[in-house]
């Protein structure tokens, strides 16, 4: 599921400091790059898909609130094109029809346009405001962001088990604009190069959030898809839990359902 400033001596040493000694930074670098693009290969060719999502967002105390939204995703074309993405809430009624419309770039800023009906106004997202949380959530505007391999520096870092399987630890290190991260640890397994889990780094290089992925299915013979996501806020004790559901590919879906213009009217 393809750009700022590193701030401080501690961000630049910060990688360097996690490689294996049995492992050169350019041999570091150059694997790290290897297995995302591989990841990003093998899920090419999906054309687009549609799904439900139940949001649940969690508290410091553990009290619960719960919205429902549906997803579309065109996948990217040739040139500088990356993936299209619609989000729109159903439920519950003070959220109702709020829309979240994405247009990835391969490399570059990507597009995000929000339309609030409340004000009944599409506001766009500027990469100064990508960092900020997406509905209440604790998934930033940047996470629902296709994430273009070209968008990030990379390192291997180490093998290790994780969910009962191996999986590569890779450090990406974004190089778009406005990111609120600077690093991110991704676990992929080595089976089917899923991401298993991401780690993200604040702007002063903390531990920030934790995103859990499970329950993978594979569609069209090819392309897996996670059941759950949850993100964990280590700062913040919050939460949020993605579960995603009813997964249709080959919808007809098409650049004339991922225009701006339109986003008043998205269904």
């Amino acid at each position: 599921m393809r750009r700022f400033l590193v701030l401080g001596v501690l961000a630049l040493l910060g990688p360097l400091l996690l490689y294996s000694p049995a492992a050169p930074a350019t041999e570091s670098a150059d694997k790290g790059v290897t297995i995302a693009y591989e990841a990003d290969r093998r899920d090419a060719g999906f054309g687009d898909f549609a799904a439900t999502v139940s949001m649940t967002l969690r508290n410091k105390a553990q009290s619960e609130s719960r919205r429902e939204m549906s997803i579309k995703v065109l996948e990217g074309g040739s040139g500088d094109d990356g993936d299209k993405s619609l989000i729109r809430f159903s439920k519950p009624g003070d959220i109702e029809g709020t829309t979240l419309l994405t247009h990835s770039r391969k490399i570059g800023n990507d597009d995000q346009w929000i339309f609030l009906p409340a004000v009944k106004r599409v506001k766009r997202i500027s990469s100064t405001n990508r960092s900020g949380a997406f509905a209440g959530s604790e998934f930033a505007y940047e996470d629902l962001v296709n994430q273009e391999p070209d968008k990030y520096t990379y390192a291997w870092i180490r093998d290790e088990d994780l969910n009962d399987g191996p999986a590569f630890v890779v450090e990406r290190v974004p190089v778009y604009d406005g990111s609120g991260y600077t690093r991110q640890v991704v676990w992929y397994d080595k089976a089917e190069y899923r991401i298993q889990r991401i780690e993200y780094y604040d702007r002063k290089n903390e531990l920030l959030k934790t995103l859990n992925i499970s329950g993978y299915e594979k569609y069209l013979g090819q392309h897996w898809r996670a059941r759950e996501m949850v993100m964990v806020n280590h700062q913040t004790g919050k939460s949020t839990t993605l579960v995603w559901q009813d997964y249709k590919f080959a919808t007809g879906l098409s650049e004339v359902d991922f225009n701006k213009n339109k986003l008043r009217n998205a269904r």
